[in-house]
């Protein structure tokens, strides 16, 4: 009989060796792909840190502007006058009374079908005595008002239908009105040249036939103290007065006939309010370095437990960066400590804000808290900024090396592919060889078989 193996010729799986072989042969850059696979992670990671600690270098900013922390409440004893506390506002009350309301300069010409010259010359006269000639492309009402709109003139022109003549033409009106309200806004309009006016034969479109003054330009008048040998009077071009308390907007809708009283006062709850936010802000960066830094056991299917360390366990440039980040918050300003005004850490290393220490404190000396809270903010800007440039930041430095980093592994993983290819083309070629010697030495073993068999057979009585 000839020599058996199971199979074909050689009796192996070969495709099935191979691949068990090539499982092998691949460990090396699985688990190089396993650790792309996280730093690719802790790079997320990383990038998703950098991108909150960019975003409370604005933070920071914003709120260490001077008066940014401090809050007003406003009321006013008369609806027609509202108050505005701005960040420079600082707590008063004062009684004003409103004599006149801020109105636009605003004239119109009598009736006509056309300006009365083709090409229109006009000549605008603002209350300084300045003038400016505008000329019309044509005498129509069209271009007139085209060529004073699209002078930087401070006027607009408007053309308004007015009926018709007697033959059914129809007419026009020619609105100008000054684009704001005051009286440093007033002007006069003339029909003609400067070189007219001077020679006496322009006219004041005023003067004609059906022509009006429908505003004149006036300021808005606040009297203060009214009655008193104090009383003074003060005036804006529009109706909004600015500073008439310090960092503080009045504006004004109606006329008064007795004085209005206006209130400002601090408000410490929406203060606190606004701190809270910004200690918030920078919590949740702690807490997201904690998260990621927390080592996690967990119980297989086996019942073992393993436990693992997250993308920022042991990294010292994370050590480095949340201890710049928490020295900013919580040092001494000048040997007075943050947590007097209520921002401090807690026994679990936990940022907290104590909104009832921030108010009272407040309350207490608005100045002093402002002034160590735009300390602490201008500190967090600072190592915020030095943590997350994105030239030199100490984390975008940390990216691009962890980026690095993954792209050397990918290079090592593009090499094992080549490897592994030639590794496998290897081995096929060797169980083919074998395959073909496997069959070669059946063949032989088949013709041995049957030579044998074919031989004479002896026995005990063919030697007598």
């Amino acid at each position: 009989m000839g020599i058996s193996l199971p199979g074909l010729a050689s009796g192996l799986n070969s495709a099935d060796l191979i691949a068990q072989m090539m499982k092998v042969e691949a460990i090396p850059q699985i688990l190089l792909k396993n650790k792309v696979a996280n730093r690719q992670t802790a790079i997320t990671d990383f990038q998703s840190l950098n991108s909150k600690i960019q975003a409370l270098v604005d933070a920071a900013k914003s709120i260490g502007k001077t008066g940014a922390i401090r809050a007003f409440t406003t009321t006013s004893s008369n609806d027609s006058i509202t108050v505005k506390a701005g960040a420079t506002a600082a707590s008063g009350q004062l009684d004003v009374q409103v004599t006149k309301l801020a109105k636009t300069h605003t004239l119109v010409s009598g009736q006509m079908a056309e300006w009365p010259e083709s090409p229109a010359t006009m000549t605008f006269v603002d209350k300084d005595g300045v003038r400016t000639e505008v000329t019309a492309a044509s005498g129509s009402i069209d271009d007139v008002v085209r060529a004073v709109n699209n002078h930087d003139l401070g006027i607009r022109a408007t053309k308004i239908a007015s009926g018709s003549d007697a033959s059914g033409n129809p007419l026009y009106r020619i609105q100008f009105s000054a684009s704001k309200p005051g009286e440093d806004a007033a002007f006069e309009v003339y029909q003609g040249s400067s070189a007219d006016i001077d020679a006496g034969t322009a006219s004041n479109v005023l003067a004609g036939p059906g022509a009006a003054l429908i505003s004149a330009g006036t300021d808005a008048e606040l009297v203060l103290y009214a009655g008193t040998a104090a009383e003074e009077r003060i005036t804006s071009s529009s109706n909004t007065f600015a500073e008439v308390l310090p960092g503080v907007e009045v504006t004004v809708s109606k006329l008064t006939s007795e004085p209005a009283t206006l209130t400002v006062d601090d408000d410490p709850k929406k203060s606190a309010e606004t701190v809270k936010a910004f200690v918030d802000q920078v919590a949740a960066i702690f807490s997201l370095i904690a998260s990621k830094s927390a080592v996690k056991t967990t119980t297989g299917a086996d019942g073992k437990s393993s436990t693992a360390g997250g993308p920022f366990t042991g990294d010292s440039t994370i050590r480095n960066l949340r201890q710049q980040l928490a020295t900013s918050v919580q040092a001494p300003v000048d040997g007075v400590s943050p947590s007097t005004i209520g921002i401090s850490f807690d026994k679990d290393g936990v940022l907290k804000f104590d909104a009832e220490k921030f108010q009272a404190a407040l309350t207490e000396n608005p100045s002093k808290v402002q002034e160590l809270f735009t300390a602490v903010a201008g500190r967090v800007e600072g190592a915020s900024k030095a943590i997350s440039d994105k030239y030199d930041g100490l984390l975008t430095k940390k990216v691009q090396g962890e980026e690095s980093t993954v792209k050397d592994l990918t290079t090592q993983i593009e090499k094992w592919d080549k490897r592994l290819e030639t590794r496998q083309a290897n081995l096929e070629r060797m169980y083919a060889a074998l395959e073909v010697n496997m069959s070669r030495l059946n063949s032989q073993s088949t013709y041995l078989a049957g030579q044998l068999n074919n031989l004479p057979k002896w026995s005990s009585g063919d030697s007598k």
